[in-house]
C-alpha cells in the first residue's frame, strides 16, 4: 500500500465522519429539541427586563 492510496482512504473517511457530525448537529437543534424549549429561551431577554424593572422600583429609580 503506497502512501496515495493511504491518503486518499484517510480523506474518504474525514468526508463521512464529517457528513455524519452536520447530520448529527442538524438533528440534534432541530429535531431533538421541542417547540417549548425555543419559546422559552425566546422569552429569556423579556424576563431579564422584568426582573431590572423590579430592581429598580424597589429602588426608587423609577
Amino acid at each position: 500500500m503506497n502512501i496515495h492510496t493511504l491518503f486518499d482512504q484517510a480523506s474518504s473517511a474525514m468526508t463521512v465522519v464529517s457528513f455524519v457530525t452536520f447530520i448529527g448537529i442538524l438533528w440534534w437543534t432541530f429535531i431533538h429539541h421541542k417547540d417549548q424549549d425555543f419559546h422559552a429561551a425566546a422569552q429569556l431577554p423579556f424576563a431579564d427586563e422584568d426582573a431590572s424593572d423590579q430592581a429598580q422600583q424597589e429602588q426608587g429609580h423609577v
